[in-house]
């Protein structure tokens, strides 16, 4: 290799890695945007997908980080016991911070709920938070809905207060018995076909707390009505389960390239719009 051409390859390798710092980490002088985000200790946490990991809530919760919403992001790990180990400090008095999830046992949806508590527990022996954000991605978000099934009214346990669901697929999936067909009232928001996972999730409608939690429903339509795995029908049907006693209930359509299913977590709109839900001014 010549000389010029060794020093080309290491200009591109500094350049690079100036790009990576630059997006990966707050601005240079790690400065909050207290004008634009709000200034809560509450933390947020993110519930990655089936077979995934934390390394999926990763394009998230870097921009959070670019856009100056917060300076603290911690990790999570759960293992197969659903024993909860946390990397990273939460110091005190910190601002918006943010808890990356990750499963070891990361293709179970059985008991995703019981992983989700055993973080909300840790969390809160340790911080003693008392409020809650929660944030999931595909079967992150049954993540929360099973946790919210058995502990939405545990007052012991931290309230959780804004919850952004993206890909959700409540009704089911095509794989799993949900006819391509399927129709959702648009009023209600109650599917025309009840499959098992939708019966597992109806008693939220029971359950979910009065007047308390703001939801935001994120789904793609990246072809037909559909993310590619997940109908929009199904994704739409969390309206039935949650909205009639939400503080406030609203949906996102995405399209686009980036409405594909797993391309949702790495989505910049995405990004904007979850950002300015959860801590927008």
């Amino acid at each position: 290799m010549t000389k010029k051409a060794v020093l080309t390859t290491g200009v591109l390798t500094v350049l690079i890695a100036i790009s990576a710092f630059l997006f990966y980490n707050v601005k240079a002088d790690g400065k909050l945007d207290k004008k634009n985000y709000v200034q809560s200790t509450t933390p947020t946490l993110f519930f990655h997908g089936y077979g995934s990991s934390a390394n999926a809530e990763r394009h998230m919760t870097n921009a959070a980080k670019k856009a100056g919403v917060t300076k603290t992001v911690i990790r999570a790990n759960v293992d197969r016991n659903g024993a909860v180990t946390l990397r990273g400090d939460i110091p005190k008095g910190a601002i918006n911070p943010i808890v990356e999830v990750n499963y070891e046992d990361n293709r179970n949806p059985i008991d995703v709920g019981r992983y989700a508590k055993a973080v909300v527990s840790k969390l809160q022996e340790k911080y003693g938070f008392t409020k809650m954000n929660m944030v999931g991605h595909s079967l992150g978000n049954m993540s929360i809905l099973y946790y919210l099934l058995e502990h939405a009214q545990d007052e012991n346990l931290p309230q959780l207060q804004k919850q952004v669901n993206i890909a959700n697929f409540v009704a089911g999936l095509e794989a799993m018995g949900l006819s391509s067909d399927v129709k959702v009232d648009k009023t209600t928001g109650q599917p025309n076909q009840i499959t098992q996972t939708f019966q597992r999730l109806l008693p939220l409608r029971e359950v979910f707390p009065q007047n308390q939690i703001d939801v935001l429903n994120i789904y793609g339509d990246y072809k037909n009505g559909s993310d590619g795995s997940v109908l929009n029908a199904s994704s739409r049907s969390l309206k039935y389960l949650v909205a009639d006693n939400a503080k406030s209930y609203q949906e996102k359509k995405i399209t686009g390239k980036l409405a594909q299913h797993s391309q949702l977590h790495e989505n910049q709109e995405v990004d904007k719009i979850l950002i300015q839900f959860l801590w927008g001014k």
